[in-house]
């Protein structure tokens, strides 16, 4: 089956998608993308993912002690339901303001600070792992995009992507992992994944 390449290196990222700006590296952007991450590592479509986030961002409840503010009855409805929650809404809600209250309590709320303190890479991977409820897939999804703005950044490329790169007889190994065409080129072949040419 014959791809184009050169469309696929023009991907949207999906922090473009949702209109948060990685390339700022502020506080501000990188805890959207971080919500964001949360939302699209849980067991939901993206499309309920994409909505949740917009839901949010409606509310202007895209930073921690925002969110930790509004409260939990608060974070299941409205956000969750009309974000198009059905299930899985209070566990999603309870994981998203313990995360805010670990982010604000253990690096004064900044994810450049989480950066910063991580000795390494992997180090970093491990300093995610410990919020609630993120595991791998969701560290992954947060650390690939932020490939080309944080030193530390440099997540291995998921099982399912070097799968789908291998089917369509893409070597991902000809493209610098930090940068935005390699990016570019996981998130569409994710959205092959998932049906979304």
């Amino acid at each position: 089956m014959q791809l184009d390449i050169n469309k696929l290196k023009r991907s949207k990222l999906y922090s473009e998608e949702l209109g948060i700006n990685l390339r700022k590296n502020s506080d501000e952007e990188l805890f959207k993308w971080f919500l964001a991450s949360i939302l699209f590592g849980a067991r939901i479509t993206q499309t309920i993912a994409r909505n949740t986030y917009k839901t949010f961002e409606r509310y202007n409840l895209l930073a921690p002690r925002r969110i930790v503010k509004s409260g939990w009855d608060f974070l299941v409805n409205p956000i969750m339901r009309e974000g198009g929650y059905v299930r899985y809404d209070e566990k999603t809600s309870t994981q998203i303001l313990r995360n805010c209250d670990t982010l604000i309590k253990e690096y004064e709320g900044s994810l450049k600070k989480l950066h910063k303190e991580a000795k390494d890479g992997k180090d970093l991977e491990n300093k995610l792992i410990q919020f609630y409820g993120i595991g791998p897939i969701t560290t992954n999804i947060f650390l690939r995009e932020l490939r080309p703005f944080w030193r530390k950044s440099n997540p291995e490329p998921l099982l399912i992507i070097k799968r789908i790169a291998r089917k369509y007889r893409i070597n991902l190994n000809k493209y610098e992992r930090k940068s935005l065409t390699f990016i570019r080129i996981e998130a569409g072949l994710l959205r092959l994944k998932k049906g979304k040419k």
